[in-house]
């Protein structure tokens, strides 16, 4: 058996490299304690949620430390999510430490599902997460988080996010007295209500504030992309080639913006049949992965197309909430962590160099 010493284990952590932090556990800062005693001791924290991924995690390691040393140490693995940087001139809001923007260059690939879900499935991963629908016209989160509650203000100038699912969620379908009354407003003014939904809204201290953009590169999304300190953004195409068109305007103008694309999700990648089992790509094959190939950016994940994502969320369950422990749910999770991750580590679309913004 080999000397049993804290620098010992620590060679050997040095040696560790988890996918998705993409460096050495010591190299990534993430080992805050090793124990040689009797009872050795490894505690370690990452950068981002990962209640999925603990287990696994502690596993590798321990059969590392067993294989390279001779003893099993006990592994405890904790997170710590930070403020990364925003973009030029734009510092993090009060009570969020990150925002990730999910965008589509089209309506009709399903970015308001993957959104909420996403939002949902970092809450699982062990974050505090809200969610701001930007999407003025056509507001849906309301709908998909089951709730028709207002938002209570202390004063008459803020509000409180409502809360739904654990979620801290705002939309102007919260405000509005009817479901199918319209939005008949310009383009400034719509810029003035977002900016008053996601300012004056008191959020409690967010590890994650999930923004549903509405779809299109237009006036209304540069303009959030340009005042909104967005620390990523999540690009959703489906594999169609339509799509992909403008899916890829859509990352561009993150870049000219200066924010780091954190990687794209495919949706509706397939079909499965809910009779036979058999799966066509009935959309195309394989086009998110070209674009992130093409744009060196992560690809996050492939969602099918599944009926049961549109019957939970249209019933104001989604996915992720209504059965958390599903395949489905766990492809979500999978992407959460990703995006994440990239957020912490760098791994993803770095537009400019990644600087931790902290409280003292």
């Amino acid at each position: 058996m080999s000397t049993l010493t804290p620098d010992a284990i620590a060679a050997v952590l040095d040696r560790h490299v988890h996918p998705l932090i993409g460096r050495s556990l010591m190299a990534a800062g993430a080992v805050r304690r090793i124990e040689a005693g009797r009872k050795p001791a490894i505690d370690l924290e990452i950068g981002f949620p990962a209640a999925g991924l603990r287990d696994s995690l502690a596993a590798a390691v321990r059969a590392d430390v067993k294989a390279a040393l001779g003893v099993e140490p006990d592994v405890r693995i904790g997170w710590k999510i930070l403020s990364q940087a925003v973009q030029k001139n734009l510092q993090p809001l009060p009570g969020i430490r990150n925002i990730i923007a999910v965008a589509s260059g089209k309506g009709g690939v399903g970015k308001s599902t993957v959104s909420v879900n996403l939002a949902l499935a970092l809450q699982a991963e062990g974050a505090r997460v809200g969610i701001l629908d930007a999407d003025i016209y056509g507001p849906s989160q309301p709908q998909m988080l089951g709730s028709r509650g207002r938002p209570q203000s202390p004063d008459g100038k803020n509000m409180y996010p409502v809360v739904a699912h654990g979620l801290q969620a705002m939309s102007i379908g919260f405000l509005v007295p009817q479901d199918d009354q319209p939005m008949i407003w310009r383009g400034p003014m719509i810029a003035q209500a977002l900016g008053q939904l996601l300012n004056e809204t008191r959020w409690d201290d967010l590890d994650y504030l999930v923004i549903d953009l509405p779809p299109g590169t237009g006036d209304i999304q540069l303009s959030l992309s340009q005042r909104v300190p967005v620390s990523g953004a999540v690009v959703v195409t489906t594999p169609q080639d339509i799509a992909l068109l403008d899916a890829k305007k859509a990352l561009q103008m993150f870049r000219k913006v200066e924010v780091p694309v954190l990687g794209v999700v495919e949706n509706m990648s397939t079909f499965c049949c809910p009779n036979c089992g058999h799966s066509t790509p009935i959309f195309g094959e394989g086009g998110g992965a070209r674009m992130a190939q093409d744009y060196g950016v992560e690809m996050l994940g492939r969602l099918p197309l599944d009926i049961r994502i549109r019957q939970q969320a249209d019933s104001g369950k989604p996915t992720v909430a209504a059965d958390p422990e599903s395949e489905l749910s766990q492809l979500y999770r999978d992407i959460a962590r990703r995006a994440a991750a990239g957020l912490a580590y760098g791994t993803a679309d770095d537009a400019f160099p990644s600087i931790e913004i902290t409280e003292d």
